[in-house]
Formats: structure tokens, sequence, C-alpha cells
């Protein structure tokens, strides 16, 4: 049939009607394969956009003509309606690149580029919102070879960035790239909307849906801004024996263990200056005994200090600021302190949270460490 096109290109409407037949039982990657097999015959080049425009465009009607039922707050109707945006974007860029580039093709690369970051947000929903849901109910590999393609599309947003360096320099490697990413693109939401949405609705609860729509909502959005989602009912503070912290859930063993292993000293003090909690950890900076719990925190600190306390803590309690610092050397050490104001989702304050730590080994920190190995590893 591509042959035919190629050809016969006067045909093109009669090719198409039977295209519409055949692509029900193929994938955007199978017209690929046969397309770059038509290139390396001799085929030219001019034929094998014609027959991209014909396979694209008929892909992204089916993908637009794609009837998902689901209800307008749900998370696979926001991606639906992000993927329906994301591919006439895309689109009208490769035809513009492909057909009728001007003057503006700086502009328009800057555009498509500044598209292309906003796009993360969409990758950054399905990987922290939707692929850990399905991961749960077992189904490991359909979301893996999604986020292989996400990343793959980075790194060809990254290329593309450096190309538009020298636009018109590089205009071949530039068309090549954009009908990459337009390919990828479109057989990557097409196997979303076959394979990986009709199975994630077959196995996530609806209770689970919600929990999604709220991680998409705190991940954010770019080109559908749907409407919002109010949840009423109020998750128990304890379920099963375990803490409910929004984020997650943990046993109070789980808990402590982790607030003590972190890198960092940390003690809390609620909004009537009594201190709360400090993390236990075994090279604490500076020692505690549990004798403080319940204690004024003025009281913790020397006479001479406290002046300064009541002004961090005052200035908290008016919302004047929302952190305070210090630094200072002890011995081979160098202190860096934190205090930080704690507020309610209403901007009420509940307390402050002072968190110490020796920067001194952070200092001296140079170049990069990318790679694991077992040097200097305590068990």
């Amino acid at each position: 049939m591509l042959r035919e096109l190629h050809s016969s290109p006067e045909k093109l409407e009669d090719i198409k009607e039977k295209f519409s037949v055949l692509i029900r039982e193929l994938t955007p990657v199978d017209i690929s394969k046969v397309e770059q097999e038509l290139i390396q015959e001799g085929i030219p080049a001019e034929s094998i956009q014609l027959m991209c425009n014909v396979h694209l465009d008929l892909f992204k009607k089916a993908i637009i003509e794609d009837e998902i039922q689901v209800e307008p707050w749900h998370p696979v109707h926001i991606l639906v309606e992000e993927h329906r945006d994301m591919l006439n974007r895309l689109e009208n860029f490769r035809k513009y690149v492909m057909e009728k580039v001007d003057d503006e093709l700086p502009e328009e690369l800057s555009k498509v580029l500044v598209y292309l970051d906003d796009m993360e947000l969409y990758f950054q929903k399905e990987e922290n919102g939707l692929f850990p849901y399905i991961e749960k109910h077992g189904v490991v590999q359909p979301p893996a070879i999604m986020w292989k393609e996400h990343d793959q599309l980075r790194e060809w947003r990254k290329e593309l960035k450096k190309l538009s360096e020298n636009p018109n320099e590089n205009l071949k490697q530039i068309k090549e790239l954009v009908l990459s990413m337009a390919e990828l693109l479109t057989d990557h939401i097409y196997k979303e909307h076959k394979v990986l949405f009709p199975t994630a609705l077959k196995l996530i609860s609806l209770e689970e849906w919600k929990e999604i729509r709220k991680a998409f909502d705190e991940v954010g959005y770019f080109s559908f801004k749907p409407s919002p989602f109010y949840q009423e009912e109020q998750e128990p503070e304890f379920a099963d024996g375990l803490v409910n912290l929004g984020s997650g859930y943990m046993s109070p063993k789980q808990l402590k263990l982790m607030l003590d292993h972190l890198p960092v000293d940390i003690t809390f003090v609620d909004e009537t200056d009594t201190v709360r909690f400090f993390s236990e950890n075994p090279d604490r900076i500076f020692g505690r005994t549990r004798a403080i719990i319940g204690r004024k925190v003025q009281n913790c600190h020397p006479p001479k200090s406290v002046d300064v306390v009541n002004k961090i803590l005052r200035d908290f309690k008016e919302g004047k600021r929302n952190e305070a610092d210090f630094w200072l050397k002890l011995g081979d050490k160098f202190i860096y302190i934190k205090y930080i104001a704690i507020r309610d989702s209403e901007g009420n304050y509940v307390g402050t949270l002072e968190v110490s730590q020796d920067i001194a080994p952070i200092q001296n920190i140079t170049g990069e460490k990318r790679i694991y190995d077992d040097k200097n590893q305590e068990v």
C-alpha cells in the first residue's frame, strides 16, 4: 500500500481509506519499520514524508476519537486530554519543519522547546502517580516500557535543544529528530490507550484513583487544566497499626528508626514553646536527653541565648519570617543550624523545627560521583 502511494500519489484518498481499515491491526512502530525498509530501497524522502503524513494523521484520528468512558475528574480523562494536546502540538510542528520552514524557525523552535519542557509534568504524573498503582497490582512490565519511552523523549528533547542553537545549519537533523519524536509519541499514546489504560481501569479501585488524582494535583498540569477535585472524607490517622503520614503509611517503629537515621539532628518545639520530640541519632552534634521532653525550649538554652530564641519564635508566630539559620565552628566540625516555622494547610503556626548538621564533609566535595563503590562503607 505504501509502495502504491509512492507510485500513484493521486490515489491518496483511496489509499487512505484502505489504510484506515488496516491500521486497526498495526501500531505506528510497525508502519515506521516498513517506511525504513522503503527508504533503504531508495524511495525518495518526499514520498516517505507523504506516507508519514498519512499514517500519523490516521493514528492521531484514531486516538482522538477513542472513547474511554470515565468521569471528568478521573486521572485517565486528564491524561487523554493531555495526549490530544501533545499530539496536535507536535504534529503541527512536524508539518511546519517538513513543509514550510521560514525565517520564524528559531522562534517556532523556542516555543516547541518550552512546550517539551512543560511535558515533564505529564511524565511525572504517570511515573509518580499512575505507574506505582499499576505495579501494586502485579503489572510491572508495561509501566517500565512506558517509562523507557519517556526517557527516550527526554533524551531527544535535550538533543533538539542543542540543534536549536544553529537551526538553519542543523535543519536536516532537526527534521529527522522531530519525525522520530512524533512517531514515538504517537505509538506511545496509542499503546497507553489500547493497553495501559484499559488494564489500569480493570485493576485500580475507586479509592486508589482518588489517591492518584491527588498525586496528579501535587505534580501539576500544563496543557489541560482539570476542574478542582474535592476529597470530602477524612482519612484516619491510624490504620492497621500504621501512622497515616499523607504521603505514605509507616509503623511507629519504622517512623522512629527513619527519624533517628537522618543525616541531620532534628528537634521539634510546639506552638506553646514546649519541646515535643528530638531525634536520637548515634552521633548527635548537641547532646539531648529525654528529660527535655515537655520542657520549655527557653530553659534548654543558655541565658545569654534566650533573647534570640524568643525573637525567632515571636517572628515565626507573627508570620514575619519562616526560617532562620546560623553557622559556627566546633573543632573540625562546621555546624549549620536552621530553624523552620511549621504551619498547617491554613497557615496556622504549629511549632518550630530545629535542624543541625555538620557540613564540613559536604564543603569538601568536588567534581561528581555517579557510580556506586564499596569504599568507606561501615556496617
